[in-house]
């Protein structure tokens, strides 16, 4: 098995590499689908959740009330640290037994969107970033996701610098141009990974 991990800045267009490597047979593991799953009504992590933090952090329909916990918790180091404390270990040992179901031969790409600001890439066997100039990213949140261009910025200073990223990086894709050039690009890419996974036997 190679564990890859797959990050990249905010509108970096990582979503899509992701897509494009399942096509080709890697096996995703998305953490932040994982963060979602483990908090949902009926789960050990809710209750936690909500014991910590106490009902306010839920909707009248028992699911958790992201935008009220999340101005708990931004605008407070330790009360993140707490939640953190409880999501991410809950995370790990999901993505563990997704892991274990994946079989021995398997590429698996975890995509883990703040892996340079976690220093998670020792984690990895193999680190890929998906990059792109920051006039891009900036261009893609506020024509694709609607953003203004005041959030959009801020969101990409709260991350990694591009420095950062393509510093844990052993593989780059690229994706400034248009979407040919990315699909040939990870292409490349996907024949790298299976070439690393053979010859971990």
């Amino acid at each position: 098995m190679l564990k890859v991990g797959l990050t990249g800045g905010i509108g970096a267009g990582k979503s899509e590499v992701s897509r494009l490597l399942v096509g080709h047979g890697a096996v995703l593991i998305d953490s932040d689908r994982i963060a979602r799953e483990v908090v949902e009504p009926g789960t050990p992590g809710l209750a936690a959740v909500v014991e910590e933090f106490g009902p306010g952090v839920l909707r009248p329909d028992g699911t958790l009330d992201r935008p009220a916990l999340g101005a708990v918790v931004f605008a407070d180091p330790d009360r993140l640290a707490a939640l953190n404390a409880i999501v991410h270990p809950l995370v790990r040992d999901r993505s563990a037994e997704l892991e274990k179901e994946a079989g021995p031969d398997s590429v698996v790409v975890h995509d883990v969107p703040l892996l340079t600001e976690n220093g998670l890439a020792p984690l990895y066997d193999l680190v890929v970033v998906v990059d792109a100039a920051p006039e891009t990213q900036l261009d893609r949140l506020v024509r694709l996701r609607g953003m203004t261009e005041e959030d959009a910025r801020a969101r990409m200073a709260a991350q990694a610098t591009r420095e950062q990223r393509r510093a844990v990086a052993d593989l780059v894709v690229d994706n400034d141009g248009p979407v040919e050039e990315l699909a040939a690009r990870v292409r490349e890419v996907w024949a790298e990974l299976t070439r690393r996974a053979a010859e971990r036997g």
